[in-house]
């Protein structure tokens, strides 16, 4: 089997869709076909059952994704292990952020220093109305993120830090004043919008408030400094993680505790087919120096 046959492979045994295959490939469906055609007649056996409404591996399949798993990725740590040294490099792990709050990350980027001393950490601000698509298109290597994340392609890594969710506002709103408030004051505000996909949206911005009552969304934002004009005239409010009290404070916007929020747990996310040994040994720095405090 060629290289290019073997990503065509593990790419489909991830996604069980030909189209989504092709799409992340960059190549036309009949392409993917034509591949796997050609590796089970090669190998002599089905790799996939397929009909008009599902793919699913075989036992054979199942074989050969896992032997096959490793040694791809082995291989692609070679090829760029042989370009760093080439272009007379360090290595660079580009980390993905949808907030600003990297000063609260040093103990995490110090551990992970101590054994890749001489790997430089770039860091990349996602916007998060497309969080996972710089993993998919290979822009960063590993994205801090909220949970949860269920996308098929990409593998939760672990937890970072948990924090409580605040709703931030105008200085001057109706509940700035109070010491707390509840999901069920949302029924009665505009609340921004813009995060996607919809689950990992919900996540902190509901469309509903516990005793059902519709949540209006407003304005669409992409980014944190999109979100404080808007704040500030009073056009609508956000719950916006707690972290955000300390680096988005400012004389006319209020963060007020949500009450009645589940804690946001911020996790290392990456793209499984991307996986090499500099990623996971990031996550294990993370494993090892535990939960931060946001």
């Amino acid at each position: 089997m060629e290289l290019r046959d073997i990503q065509i492979f593990l790419t489909l045994a991830e996604e069980l869709h030909f189209g989504r295959t092709a799409e992340r490939l960059h190549v036309s469906p009949a392409r993917i076909t034509q591949a796997i055609k050609k590796q089970e007649r090669q190998i002599g056996t089905q790799l996939f059952l397929r009909n008009n409404r599902s793919v699913l591996l075989t036992p054979a399949g199942v074989r050969l994704r896992d032997d096959l798993r490793p040694i791809y990725h082995a291989l692609g740590e070679s090829v760029e292990r042989a370009k760093r040294e080439a272009q007379n490099k360090n290595e660079a792990l580009r980390l993905g952020m949808l907030s600003t709050n990297t000063a609260e990350l040093r103990p995490l980027f110090d551990a992970f220093a101590a054994h890749r001393p001489h790997c430089e950490i770039q860091l990349r601000y996602i916007s998060f109305s497309d969080p996972f698509g710089p993993l998919r298109a290979r822009e960063v290597d590993v994205l801090l993120a909220w949970l949860p994340v269920e996308e098929r392609d990409l593998t939760v890594g672990p937890i970072v830090s948990t924090e409580p969710p605040v709703l931030a506002m105008s200085a001057t709103h109706r509940l700035a004043t109070r010491t707390w408030v509840s999901y069920e004051d949302l029924g009665d505000e505009i609340v921004m919008g813009g995060a996607h996909p919809g689950y990992w949206r919900e996540a902190i911005v509901p469309t509903r408030t516990p005793n059902g009552r519709p949540i209006r969304i407003g304005p669409t934002v992409s980014t944190g400094e999109e979100m404080l004009p808007i704040l500030s005239a009073g056009e609508a409010v956000s719950p916006v993680y707690g972290h955000s009290t300390r680096y988005y404070a400012r004389p006319d916007t209020v963060h007020v505790p949500i009450r009645d929020a589940p804690p946001l747990r911020w996790a290392l996310i990456w793209s499984t087919t991307a996986e090499n040994d500099l990623i996971r040994q990031f996550a294990r720095a993370a494993r090892d120096v535990g939960e931060l405090e946001f």
